[in-house]
């Protein structure tokens, strides 16, 4: 019997490629049309669970619309595109309003992290970003994703990057490692998550919370806690391949797609090097490719304001 993941996103997400450092994702095509709608649907089912963790009590799939309402606002509050809106004149498009107003924000990037972690490698979230969010607008800083897996007992500390070119996503998550694995900043971080503790409503949710608490510890080593860590950096971004098929059943949607994985695998590996990054980060690079960017952060917009109207 298949396992249940916290949300069933394989049926509508393939990894297709599943290498100790590399693990790529698509959405195939039904009856030749990208299946947004099936995706979109799929990130809106983790919203709850990215937007609280487990700090307010709630586990995966018992929440009320209420909470839905209460996550979607968390994320952050719509502005839809409105060409009568004087402040949006100024804009010559819809599609540039979103790229200008919304395109270099994050939530949805890590949105997508947050459920590839749960679904198909079986973590828990520890930390929830938004959940301690203080101010309506304000993105949070720090990493993207704080998540635990028990079964390895590995603390997962991801980055994510929502780009219109995928080069130009994994150059960003390189920097990213670069100034977030400083000794300095590191510290800051898990003193940040230290304070954190007590914010669970009910601890008993977290599997051995204690213990891992006690890895990020002051006191602790960073060599230790580095030992123990795994680093997912995710890159989804606008590829062409999805507006040269209309089927992911094909040799040929197979062949480029795999063979542009491979150039920015090899693109990501350069500029780790050139970075001179420390080979012994367990580093997954992860990538998702779609066809546009944009449109994925309008209909989610679009599904986050409908649920905040609930």
């Amino acid at each position: 019997m298949t396992k249940k993941t916290p949300f069933g996103s394989e049926a509508i997400i393939t990894e297709h490629i599943s290498e100790a450092d590399l693990k790529t994702y698509f959405v195939g095509f039904d009856l030749g049309k990208y299946r947004w709608d099936q995706l979109i649907d799929k990130l809106m089912d983790a919203i709850v669970d990215f937007a609280f963790g487990y700090h307010e009590g709630i586990l995966a799939n018992a929440y009320n619309r209420r909470k839905l309402k209460e996550a979607a606002l968390a994320i952050y509050k719509i502005e839809l595109y409105n060409p009568l809106n004087k402040e949006h004149q100024k804009y010559k498009d819809e599609d540039e309003f979103f790229e200008k107003k919304y395109g270099r924000r994050g939530e949805f990037g890590e949105l997508i992290l947050h459920l590839l972690l749960r679904d198909f490698h079986g973590t828990i979230c520890l930390l929830s970003k938004i959940h301690f969010k203080d101010a309506d607008g304000v993105t949070v800083h720090g990493f993207d994703a704080v998540h635990i897996h028990n079964g390895t007992k590995t603390l997962w500390l991801g980055e994510s990057k929502l780009h219109k070119s995928g080069k130009g996503g994994v150059e960003e998550l390189v920097d990213d490692i670069k100034a977030h694995f400083e000794q300095d900043y590191l510290r800051r971080e898990f003193a940040l998550i230290s304070k954190k503790k007590h914010s669970y409503k009910n601890s008993a949710d977290i599997p051995d919370v204690d213990r891992w608490f006690k890895l990020i510890d002051e006191h602790n080593t960073l060599e230790n806690v580095l030992n123990s860590v795994t680093i997912p950096l995710l890159c989804t971004y606008t590829s062409d391949v999805f507006t040269k098929h209309n089927s992911e059943k094909t040799q040929e949607f197979i062949k480029e797609y795999e063979s542009e994985m491979r150039e920015l695998k090899a693109h990501f590996d350069k500029n780790k090097a050139g970075k001179s990054i420390s080979t012994n980060l367990n580093i997954i690079l992860f990538l998702f490719p779609v066809p546009d960017k944009n449109t994925l952060i309008k209909k989610l917009h679009e599904k986050l304001h409908h649920a905040q109207q609930v």
